[in-house]
């Protein structure tokens, strides 16, 4: 008779120890990154523990909800180990958990792979709606919207790049620029379609000339919905790719592999940053997917429900160009 596998206890501390390092460095990582003017020290504590705790809010349940739903199909799977980042990003990598079994049907992988971003959403929406109502009207920026090929694209960048090196050689003339002064920066966050959507709800049409200030909550919202549309994309073992593998089976690589042209073309037109994703969805990821225990299951009609709900909630949160900045 075989003995079943011995699992290693659950580490709480370690758990917990990231946990409360994530909550410092994104605390301090926001209060650096994303200033909100000369605030009093005790002000300016409180808008990085709201980011702090609105964001691990977010990602905390996006990961129980694959924890909860992993065990209720009796899938091994440990609890969320969050990754402190400190000085980069917005303090953190996320949060992962360890799936130890194979997935037992194509039911459970919708189940376990849909909780995740469903939990998250459901705790990201309420969050942004309360920041939303206690952001502040300000002047807006000038703005002049997206433009195509994009400012930061791989196609501009390439085409600047190419115009120096033929200057550095004497090739040709530099063109003549009158000197400009620079007082002022901003960083603009991409409205989703779920985000205008936020907006118009809450705050109505934006007055002409004016901009709010995001609430720290709203910032930390507004990372949770991009969190959504990375772990959306329908590529290998994404959460998206999960869907994806139980809609299709095998198929579902060439989804992940035209997910991947879009990407592509988002790095060379829009925003060269988006070459980070390609390349972990490409190369670190990849475009397969294990097969399920019990592939002859059917996949039920609610799953393919969800499914559709997921992929709407793709498309809802998608934007070209994410971050960027306005100088003038």
């Amino acid at each position: 008779m075989e003995s079943a596998p011995v699992r290693s206890a659950p580490r709480l501390w370690l758990h917990l120890l990231l946990f409360v390092l994530t909550v410092g460095t994104t605390s301090f990582t926001f209060d650096q990154a994303f200033p909100s003017g000369p605030l009093p020290e005790p002000e300016r504590l409180r808008h990085a523990l709201a980011f702090s705790a609105a964001l691990l809010a977010i990602l905390g349940a996006h990961e129980m909800g694959h924890y909860v739903l992993a065990r209720l199909h009796g899938v091994d799977v440990s609890l969320p180990y969050f990754i402190p980042l400190p000085y980069l990003g917005i303090g953190t990598l996320g949060a992962v958990i360890r799936i130890r079994d194979r997935i037992p049907t194509r039911n459970a992988l919708v189940d376990i792979g849909a909780a995740g971003p469903l939990a998250g959403l459901v705790v990201a929406l309420p969050l942004l709606v309360w920041g939303l109502g206690h952001s502040t009207w300000v002047a807006a920026p000038p703005d002049s919207g997206l433009s195509f090929p994009g400012d930061t694209s791989l196609w501009n960048l390439g085409r600047h790049a190419g115009g120096w090196a033929l200057e550095s050689l004497g090739l040709v003339d530099p063109p003549r620029e009158e000197p400009r002064l620079f007082g002022y920066q901003a960083l603009i966050f991409s409205d989703s379609l779920l985000m205008r959507g936020l907006k118009a709800l809450v705050l109505g049409p934006l007055p002409a000339g004016r901009d709010i200030q995001e609430h720290p909550v709203v910032i930390a919202g507004w990372f949770g919905l991009l969190v959504t549309l990375l772990n959306l994309m329908p590529v290998g073992q994404f959460d998206g790719g999960h869907l994806a593998y139980a809609l299709w089976g095998r198929h579902a690589r060439r989804v992940g592999q035209a997910m991947a042209l879009v990407l592509l073309f988002l790095t060379l037109f829009y925003t060269f940053t988006w070459v980070v994703w390609l390349l972990v969805a490409s190369k670190l990821v990849g475009f397969g997917h294990p097969e399920v225990t019990r592939p002859s299951e059917p996949l039920g009609l609610g799953r393919k429900l969800v499914c559709g709900l997921c992929f709407l909630a793709l498309a809802g949160c998608a934007m070209p160009v994410p971050i960027r900045m306005v100088i003038w």
